[in-house]
């Protein structure tokens, strides 16, 4: 998602477009990361067994990018609105998808990130 000139015209948007926002920017940035991780490794098999023989198959590197890839899709999860484990089901997006988002998003979304942040803590 890009945040257009249209936008500065009418002012900041407010705390719930703002989060509305910035969880579809945040999103995106984490949905391609997902994509290259995904890209990147062995097809990840959907059986436990099968699953557990895949993880020791993995050379470090490669089971570094699985597991960063179980964490990016938890927090897509998360953002979608099925709660992960560890987070708070209320929190719209939780810090840890704002860190994972970061640098790997646009200069407007890191803005909105910053004001995201501000308005947190207050």
């Amino acid at each position: 998602m890009t945040v257009t000139a249209d936008a500065s015209l009418h002012g900041p948007p407010s705390d719930a477009g703002l989060t509305e926002l910035l969880r579809a920017s945040v999103r995106a940035a984490l949905a391609t990361r997902v994509n290259k991780l995904r890209i990147s490794l062995p097809a990840r098999p959907t059986t436990a067994l099968a699953r557990c023989t895949w993880w020791k198959s993995l050379n470090p590197g490669q089971a570094r990018a699985a597991a960063l890839l179980d964490h990016l899709e938890t927090l897509c999860g998360h953002l979608d609105g099925h709660p992960a484990l560890g987070l708070n089901p209320e929190d719209p997006i939780p810090v840890a998808a704002l860190e994972a988002a970061e640098g790997f998003t646009s200069a407007p979304v890191a803005v909105l990130i910053r004001s995201y942040r501000a308005a947190r803590t207050g």
